[in-house]
């Protein structure tokens, strides 16, 4: 078997991980992605194995030793996702960045951000009280039909 053909399927393989990693916000479809991509690597490993006929077959104890790597990654991941479900019911990755340690300089970075919700907010707050004003002035002066009777 020529080395090219598993060669594009773990090309392809890796490609979709690399998508459902970077695009989706569900967690257990993100570890799906970082399966597939160890997967690829897997299978990547076994034909090159295969493609030097090496006599120690390293590239198949390599691939043994990733998916134990894997069990015990995907085992604990799958734990902090049930652990994240049951106390905020949810599983989208955008929500846990809350879980995320920060360091002082995000710090300052997060409490700019609050300073500046908070700004705009007051004047949303401003603009809104502005047209409830403006609306009820207009309705107490009368129109120019009414003024001239």
């Amino acid at each position: 078997m020529p080395l090219l053909f598993p060669l594009v399927v773990a090309a392809l393989l890796f490609a979709i991980g690399v998508y459902a990693v970077l695009v989706r916000r569900n967690a257990i479809l993100v570890l799906m992605g970082v399966e597939l991509m160890l997967n690829a690597v897997n299978l990547n490993l076994v034909a090159f194995d295969a493609w030097h006929r090496d006599a120690l077959h390293g590239g198949q104890i390599l691939t043994l030793f990733t998916i134990t790597i894997a069990a015990a990654e995907i085992g604990l991941g799958l734990a902090i996702v049930l652990l994240v479900f049951r106390t905020r019911g949810q599983v989208d990755v955008d929500a846990v960045r809350e879980l995320a340690d920060r360091d002082r300089a995000d710090e300052h970075v997060a409490e700019a951000e609050r300073a500046e919700a908070a700004e705009l907010a007051e004047i949303a707050e401003r603009a809104e009280a502005e047209r409830a004003g403006s609306g009820r002035v207009e309705a107490e002066r009368p129109t120019t039909a009414e003024a001239g009777r």
